[in-house]
């Protein structure tokens, strides 16, 4: 067997090169690049290989390590996972940086490989900088954090278990029913030791990314329970995006006069104009998804996970006759909600299944088109709603206002928005009407603040050619936007839409809704007579902190001076923020929907008890599992 004399770091860029998926017949380059930080191990170590060149990928350079993965996401996603980004650290803190970036990318089933590195697998120098080390188990390091949140995880403690690592590494990060993050920990010597490895090992290697086929009998078990239902709604989740399902989806519906509702991942998937898209479901979703979702005897859950928010903490299927049919590649999310399983990829099953209830039709009659009709006039109103001016500093703009604008009149349809915590992601799911497909890009399986801007980066190196808007609040936009520079620096554009509603309003309103007063949301100072924050508001010019990134700096606190920054912003050449001055309480409400959160059974406040009673009342009223 042939071999070539590597550093564990050499090897590791070169395997790494070589990796390539094939899915219907067509062959992709998996590896596109790597983001990183370089500290003390890597930089020596992995980082080695990168400066010396005659790899085909290209380095990012990052600003934050969470940032880094959050990047690292956005282009995986936007690649409909095809392609995906490495991202690389040092230890210590740069290493755990990244853990809540893995948590997000395993929550949403986004493949990124994780390489942080390690303290030294010889311990002669230990306690090294920013070594924790643990008495009871010395073999517990910092990244050890990333086993609760990763799909795989290993440690190369030998040059020579790079090769079973990597191999493993892979198997999971082509795998649709597996994938998430995967953290591969580089010890900072090992990095550097050198190894004879096979070329076998180095050559190019294809992971074929194939459709599960269902099998007979799921077929006749899903086709039985369509035939017995007369209301049944499909719930389009990512699955359905990731499988590329949405033309299979739109016959299926046809077929059997089935509506259809979308979560926040499935969102885009099929236009919002069809005929039996009722928009989003849920918490964050709208009266005719959820009116019909309470009704229905039979959900199809295609390519979701069935979370809290799609399912209303599973309150919102209240027909006593409603059943569960699970289509997803994952096993683990087909079987929720007592959910009769069909694991198997959903373009093939929905394809299956239009073919095996012949005649079939449901019994929801005109109320799919009557439903869709009534949210689509509550949507335009919302869309054009006015709000008083702010007291203190002029006019402000509903945020629901915003979003249409955007949507309706100002962003090109082929656009991607980005977004990802707090409310607007809320109003994005129940509003943004979505005219191309694979243009919604969404992060809610984690919620994650500070994803915004950093994926919208992904996004951009993915689809380049593209417009790409990274709609937030100001409070996910404070959280984390150092990518901005990154994006200064590869001179890739993106448009940056700030929300500034002068705090967490999103859970302010959570904490209203439970009794509990005002209290640590709100941009305010300390007043120094009750101890509190509860001062003066503080104001805030974001504009102004994009420009010392570097990016163009623009403010909007009317539509026609949205439309005018808009404008310039598209006209831009490269990166754009827009400050935006939103009223406080203008995002959307709940529509026939509900959510349970643990508030506190015992409180002083009456106002908190009697909301206790309220959630136990409506948490009875909930399916068990």
């Amino acid at each position: 067997m042939k071999t070539v004399r590597l550093t564990m770091g050499q090897a590791a860029l070169r395997f790494l090169d070589n990796q390539y998926v094939e899915a219907d017949g067509k062959e992709i380059k998996f590896v596109q690049g790597v983001f990183g930080i370089f500290g003390h191990g890597v930089v020596v170590g992995f980082g080695e290989a990168l400066a010396a060149g005659g790899s085909s990928l290209r380095f990012y350079q990052a600003k934050n390590e969470q940032g880094a993965g959050h990047a690292a996401i956005g282009f995986a996603k936007q690649s409909n996972r095809q392609r995906i980004m490495a991202v690389c650290s040092s230890i210590g803190p740069g290493a755990l940086n990244m853990v809540t970036a893995a948590g997000t990318a395993t929550a949403n089933h986004i493949p990124v490989l994780f390489l942080p590195s390690d303290v030294f697998a010889c311990r002669q120098p230990d306690p090294v900088l920013q070594q924790i080390e643990i008495p009871g188990d010395y073999t517990n390091t910092a990244n050890d954090a990333f086993r609760a949140v990763s799909r795989y995880w290993d440690r190369v403690q030998r040059p020579e278990q790079l090769m079973t690592a990597f191999i493993n590494a892979f198997r999971v990060l082509a795998d649709p029913a597996e994938t998430g993050a995967v953290t591969v920990s580089l010890p900072q010597d090992v990095q550097g030791e050198a190894y004879d490895y096979p070329e076998e090992f180095l050559a190019k290697r294809v992971h074929h990314i194939e459709r599960r086929i269902p099998t007979k009998g799921q077929l006749e078990r899903a086709a039985a329970m369509i035939r017995a239902a007369e209301k049944p709604l499909l719930i389009c989740g990512g699955g359905v995006r990731y499988s590329d399902a949405g033309g299979a989806l739109e016959k299926f519906c046809a077929a059997f006069h089935i509506p259809f509702a979308e979560t926040q991942g499935g969102k885009g998937t099929v236009p919002w104009d069809n005929p039996y898209n009722l928009s989003g479901i849920g918490a964050t979703g709208g009266l005719a998804a959820n009116t019909l979702a309470g009704e229905a005897d039979l959900i199809i859950a295609a390519g979701t996970r069935l979370g809290d928010f799609t399912t209303c903490s599973k309150w919102l299927f209240r027909n006593p006759r409603c059943r569960i049919l699970g289509i997803n590649i994952a096993s683990f999310d087909a079987y929720k909600m007592n959910g009769e399983p069909v694991s198997a990829d959903a373009k093939l099953t929905l394809e299956a299944l239009t073919g095996a209830v012949p005649g079939y039709k449901s019994q929801w009659g005109d109320r799919i088109k009557k439903a869709k009709v009534e949210w689509n006039a509550e949507v335009d109103r919302l869309y054009s709603e006015d709000i008083p001016p702010d007291p203190g500093g002029g006019p402000l703009l509903s945020q629901v206002r915003v979003l249409g604008e955007l949507n309706e009149r100002l962003l090109p349809k082929e656009a991607v928005v980005v977004s990802g915590s707090g409310s607007v992601p809320s109003d994005m799911q129940r509003v943004w009407r979505t005219r191309v497909p694979g243009t919604y890009h969404m992060e809610y399986a984690f919620s994650c603040m500070g994803y915004e801007v950093a994926a919208a980066l992904g996004a951009a190196i993915a689809c380049p050619g593209k417009e790409v808007a990274a709609i937030m609040g100001d409070g996910a936009y404070t959280m984390l936007h150092t990518e901005l520079l990154t994006a200064v620096q590869e001179g890739r554009k993106i448009i940056v839409v700030v929300l500034d509603n002068a705090g967490f309003h999103c859970i302010d309103n959570l904490q209203n809704s439970q009794g509990i007063p005002h209290f640590g949301n709100e941009w305010n100072t300390r007043d120094q007579a009750s101890g509190r924050l509860e001062g003066k508001p503080v104001r805030v010019d974001y504009a102004k902190n994009g420009e010392s990134w570097g990016a163009l700096g623009l403010r909007a606190r009317t539509p026609e001076e949205l439309a005018a920054a808009v404008g310039e912003a598209l006209a831009a050449k490269g990166p754009v923020v827009i400050d935006v001055k939103v009223g406080a309480k203008t995002m959307t409400k709940n529509y026939a929907s509900w959510w349970r959160v643990g508030t506190a059974q015992v409180s002083s406040n009456p106002e908190v008890e009697k909301a206790a009673k309220e959630m136990a009342a409506e948490s009875a009223k909930a399916r068990k599992f």
